[in-house]
């Protein structure tokens, strides 16, 4: 007998939100697709989420609510569920480039090249595609909110969590890899993270590799070894970020990005330099 296929079982996961949703929603969701590694590939059982995308016909006050509330109710179902990541907003929104609800622009690009359409009309070829700029400036914002937080920036001089938390762990350390990738290689392409990984590993003068390589198994299910793990981020996650850093800073003056992002990738460089807190 043969063993589960992990990507049908989030795909079946995710059309069971879709169709809680639409109950939800009513005739306000046009549609509900698939994205990400459940989408176009890559899905890894250990650390991905399942995203889910709404399209809805319009947005109003207490949708996010509903959207909280609604994958809350779908916990109790199994350890799957609990792995949801919605985006939702409006048709007219993402048609202009725009959200409305909670829809970055990376995820509107993978909802038009890669949506996978579980109910309702198809629309994905209506969504605006971002440009380049706007995924680069996208992609700083969530590393400036998220992988330059006090709580990260803490786990970078003295790990603790992420020795033990392997989603942690892996997007910590991959997230950097795909951000660099995309921006260097795929010109305005969504990257997935498998492809990122390959690229980032053929680079000579790759910072870190060992770590790198390491999180790309820990993300195909090789356990996470909090012994093997501490020297690989002693020696190398610090000086990946500031790779990461180096590289972006620079791309975000290029492209005259607003000086308080540039500011913070600054303070980014002065904190992971500074002495452990």
């Amino acid at each position: 007998m043969s063993s589960p296929d992990p990507s049908a079982a989030a795909r079946a996961v995710a059309l069971q939100a879709a169709q809680a949703y639409r109950a939800a929603f009513a005739d306000r969701l046009l549609a509900a697709y698939a994205l990400g590694s459940v989408a176009h590939g890559g899905y890894a059982e250990a650390v991905s989420d399942i995203d889910l995308a709404l399209v809805l016909r319009e947005t109003r006050d207490g949708d996010a609510e509903i959207v909280d509330t609604t994958r809350e109710s779908l916990h109790p179902r199994g350890r799957l569920h609990r792995k949801l990541s919605v985006f939702w907003g409006s048709s007219t929104a993402l048609s202009r480039g725009g959200e409305d609800g909670r829809f970055p622009a990376i995820d509107r690009l993978d909802l038009h090249d890669h949506g996978e359409l579980l109910l309702g009309a198809e629309v994905a070829g209506e969504v605006a595609v971002p440009t380049p700029d706007e995924l680069l400036l996208d992609s700083a914002n969530f590393a400036a909110r998220i992988l330059a937080s006090d709580a990260m920036i803490a786990e970078c001089h003295q790990p603790r969590r992420l020795l033990e938390d392997t989603v942690w762990f892996t997007k910590a350390v991959l997230f950097p890899v795909r951000f660099l990738y995309t921006d260097a290689e795929t010109t305005g392409s969504a990257a997935p993270n498998d492809e990122a990984i390959a690229w980032y590993l053929a680079e000579p003068d790759a910072i870190a590799p060992a770590l790198v390589r390491l999180a790309a198994q820990v993300r195909q299910g090789r356990p996470l070894d909090p012994a093997e793990v501490a020297p690989l981020l002693a020696e190398g996650l610090i000086p990946l970020y500031e790779h990461y850093i180096e590289d972006h800073t620079q791309r975000l003056r290029d492209v005259g990005a607003p000086a308080n992002l540039i500011d913070a990738f600054t303070r980014w460089r002065e904190q992971l330099a500074g002495p452990a807190g």
